[in-house]
């Protein structure tokens, strides 16, 4: 790239490129910041695009003004990109259904989905765990639609920055290759790189796990903690989560890549990141309800917090950060106990798996 390219004219010239491509028929349900996004980007590719929302005047406002005022009021969608409240119209006779709704809807959707279902492939964009039954969303669309291929995606997404036109990558988990290449090619560009993955749960729970460890950083970054603490935060986040990925079966390397330090590291350290604005809130003291209420939309971190501290001592795996957390934003301890569990009982390996036998810390 030049020095005078700039990405906004990459953007433009992929758009010229992606005529060339086979037309994929492509819908994402949800239209939330992330699902916008995604939907901007898959008709910037070429493929014929559908973004459902469930409220009929909401989409038909974005249909016409195309602008997602809630969510991405600064950025114009594409004018291809059709919006509809028409669940059935949206789902049928598609290539691939990008499901972009918050944990707590999720399954509710699917199932309404269901016998809309031919031979398309679904796609789970959101990174949570169901309240109460500990499922991941791969698993839900398994348990709900068993005989459909599926998979993962996730990464550090920022949307704003992706709807921008900004540098980004993500990866797309999935058992089947087909489906892998699908999405790929439906949403890889010049300027958004998809990568490739086969360990589903690994690539989901990274995406659901950094979630707790951003609210964290936001509360630390409240307190001005430093760098040197904001640095160690992160890496015994990187260690917690690989100790509690592979009691659930997980790959530890998975957690090398985007969707594990990548996302982890995009997550923690920026304000665009709905559960860093919620621990920030909370740190300035503000209670759960305040900060939740300030941000406007879903914080998966907060749920999975919840989940992950319940499963982890059925497990009996140490999670000190997630526990800590628990305590600061549900049982109201000092949020100085947060950085205390950094610090306790430090004899073991730097790396989470280089010295075996070690004691658990």
């Amino acid at each position: 790239m030049s020095q005078t390219t700039s990405f906004t004219e990459i953007a433009e010239q992929n758009k010229v490129n992606a005529a060339d491509r086979p037309q994929l028929r492509v819908t994402i349900l949800g239209g939330g910041s992330f699902g916008t996004a995604m939907a901007n980007l898959s008709t910037r590719n070429g493929c014929n695009t559908i973004m459902w929302i469930r409220d009929q005047a909401t989409a038909k406002q974005i249909q016409t003004s195309r602008i997602n005022e809630r969510y991405l009021p600064d950025f114009k969608l594409e004018d291809q990109l059709l919006i509809t409240s028409d669940l059935d119209f949206a789902v049928k006779d598609r290539d691939i259904i990008l499901v972009a709704i918050p944990s707590h809807a999720f399954r509710s959707v699917i199932q309404k989905i269901a016998p809309m279902i031919s031979g398309q492939a679904v796609i789970s964009l959101t990174k949570g765990i169901e309240k109460d039954s500990f499922c991941f969303m791969s698993e839900i669309i398994r348990e709900e639609l068993p005989e459909v291929p599926y998979g993962v995606l996730s990464g550090p997404n920022l949307a704003k920055e992706i709807i921008e036109g900004m540098p980004a990558g993500t990866v797309i988990a999935s058992h089947s290759e087909q489906v892998r290449l699908a999405v790929q090619q439906a949403l890889h560009s010049a300027l958004f790189r998809v990568f490739a993955s086969d360990d589903v749960h690994g690539v989901e729970l990274g995406g659901a796990l950094k979630n707790i460890y951003a609210i964290a950083m936001g509360m630390a970054a409240a307190f001005n903690v430093g760098e040197n603490g904001r640095s160690m935060l992160i890496t015994r986040a990187l260690a917690e989560m690989s100790r509690f990925a592979v009691k659930q079966g997980a790959n530890p390397l998975t957690f090398l890549g985007l969707s594990g330090v990548g996302d982890l590291f995009a997550t923690c350290n920026s304000p665009l990141s709905r559960n860093y604005r919620v621990g920030y809130s909370l740190g300035l003291g503000k209670t759960l309800d305040e900060a939740v209420a300030e941000l406007g939309q879903t914080a998966e971190g907060i749920n999975t917090i919840l989940q992950v501290r319940h499963k982890a001592a059925q497990l009996d795996v140490y999670m000190p950060i997630t526990n800590a957390l628990y305590e600061v934003i549900f049982e109201h301890a000092p949020p100085l106990n947060i950085a205390l569990s950094l610090m306790k009982n430090g004899h073991r390996s730097d790396v989470e798996f280089v010295l075996p036998h070690q004691e658990m810390s």
